[in-house]
Formats: C-alpha cells, structure tokens, sequence
C-alpha cells in the first residue's frame, strides 16, 4: 500500500513540473511574439519597401 502511494505521488509531481514547464514556454513564447509585433509595428512591409 505504501508503494502505491509513492508510485502516485512521483506520478503526480511529474505531471505538475512538467506543466509548469510547459506553461513556462508558452508565456515566454507569447511575449517574444508580442515583442516581436510591437518591433514591426511601424515597419512599412509593403513591396515598395
């Protein structure tokens, strides 16, 4: 019973890194994209340029 309720503790704790990992990457990938538009903001991207 005790090995059990290890296994499911890791299992769990796993999980949870692994998700805050995950979130991690995705708020710093939507602020380098938001950098990203904010530094083409003013960029004239038209086939005269």
């Amino acid at each position: 019973m005790v090995a059990i309720g290890r296994m499911l503790s890791r299992t769990i704790i796993t999980v949870n890194e692994n998700e805050i990992l995950k979130q991690l990457v995705l708020l710093c990938a939507a602020g380098l994209l938001v950098s990203l538009l904010m530094l083409i903001c003013g960029l004239d991207l038209s086939p005269g340029f």
